[in-house]
């Protein structure tokens, strides 16, 4: 894609929320190097710093240079929060976070030979009156002071801000100049909140090198529904490290947006096209009730994350689980996906053959405490087999199985049998 058509792309989809140093078709009229920098307060990326990599990709598929910094250095400062200090982490915390997040950002920018850095390296042999001298010189108290987050912790002594966090904007600023010297980095690229923090790059190499170098910030992402941002402060994370947030969880979170999100999320968190979104949005205008929209969402934003195999996976859980699709072949590792989010009970298929009690195996998979407690959620029509609401005297069998299990539903709440 031609930058020019880039620039008028990026804006479309609202990816661009800030702009320094020039228009964003002036920024991008030319190849950059451009970075983006992560701070390792945690072993993974989440869905708060998805929407910077998803830039970062664009960038990257218009033939632009990254250069993906890890914080290992930043990381032991923190970045100065609304609200109270952050705990200043362990140092080897923070490195074994790093390296945690540099493998993601390798796996999720598939780039050959992709540049990930991490600024402890220069960070920590910094000495404190050269960066005294030659770097804290270019700042003035007089407008750090007048940034809204730093003026509003220096409201209350109760909520002030420590000098350690109070340096922070310095350091980022000086990770811009020694990326712009070592590696001819002129694009900086993050999420509007790091606001403040870039441009004090933008500065400091204007001023220092006499040079003209450039910022992008993408929006932070608002739930309509409930005005939350995601992230970990808001305690809704959504992580892109399948030990801490599965690929199915993953895909579930995409799949249930609401029709007030779904637009927004195609456009920002997808790379199909903008007419491809503007026909699939008709499609679903149409139809709500197939959620075409939500699908396509799920299965594309957790292809890009977990690859297509682990999203074709999630795909088919899903369809048979809350779909109700019973054409749906499972894989055994489609099974094993299920197995680990719901409660389960094996049983036999000669068990099944046989016939086993409905009151029996919602007690055995927990869904209910007791037979009594059983005996009473079937009576009130709360209990489905294959969705199919059930009477008290229903026995499962062999004819109940769907591609080696049988779903038992208690309103919301689902368990399934395995059948062996």
């Amino acid at each position: 894609m031609k930058n020019d058509v880039l620039g008028k792309e990026l804006l479309a989809r609202g990816l661009v929320y800030q702009n320094g140093g020039g228009t964003v078709e002036e920024i991008l009229a030319e190849p950059r190097t451009f970075y983006l920098g992560i701070d390792p307060s945690a072993d993974s990326i989440h869905m708060g710093n998805l929407v910077p990599i998803i830039l970062a990709k664009h960038l990257v598929d218009a033939g632009h240079t990254p250069v993906l910094l890890v914080g290992g250095g930043t990381g032991l400062i923190g970045d100065p929060k609304e609200s109270g200090e952050r705990p200043l982490l362990d140092e080897t915390i923070v490195a074994k976070n790093a390296a945690a997040i540099k493998a993601q950002l390798s796996s999720i920018i598939e780039k050959t030979n992709l540049q990930v850095v991490n600024n402890a390296e220069w960070l920590q042999q910094v000495g404190l009156l050269v960066f005294l001298r030659d770097i804290g010189k270019y700042f003035s108290v007089n407008q750090l002071v007048k940034r809204d987050l730093i003026k509003k912790r220096l409201e209350t002594d109760e909520d002030s801000i420590s000098y350690t966090e109070f340096t922070y904007s310095l350091l980022q600023a000086y990770d811009y100049l020694e990326l712009n010297q070592k590696y001819g980095v002129n694009l900086q690229i993050g999420g509007s909140d790091q606001w403040a923090n870039i441009i004090s790059g933008v500065d400091l190499v204007r001023r220092k090198e006499a040079k003209s170098v450039y910022a992008l910030t993408t929006p932070i992402v608002i739930d309509r529904v409930t005005g939350k941002k995601f992230g970990k402060s808001e305690g809704n994370a959504v992580w892109l490290d399948a030990a801490k947030t599965s690929s199915f969880q993953f895909y579930q979170f995409w799949i249930n947006v609401s029709d007030a999100n779904v637009e927004e999320y195609l456009k920002i968190f997808t790379f199909l096209s903008l007419q491809a979104i503007e026909d699939l949005l008709a499609a679903h205008t149409a139809a709500p009730e197939k959620r075409q929209a939500q699908q396509t969402l799920a299965k594309e934003v957790t292809t890009f994350v977990h690859g297509a195999e682990a999203a074709a996976s999630a795909e088919r859980a899903s369809l048979l689980l809350y779909g109700g699709d019973e054409t749906v072949i499972l894989t055994a590792a489609d099974i094993q996906l299920i197995t680990a989010e719901l409660p389960q009970k094996t049983v036999t298929t000669s068990a099944l053959e046989e016939g086993v009690s409905v009151v029996n195996m919602l007690v055995e998979t927990e869904l209910a405490s007791s037979k009594k407690e059983a005996q009473r959620l079937i009576e009130g029509g709360g209990v489905a087999v294959n969705d199919k609401t059930v009477d008290i005297s229903y026995t499962i069998t062999t004819a109940d199985a769907v591609s080696g299990l049988v779903r038992l539903r208690k309103g919301k709440k689902m368990a399934v049998l395995i059948v062996e």
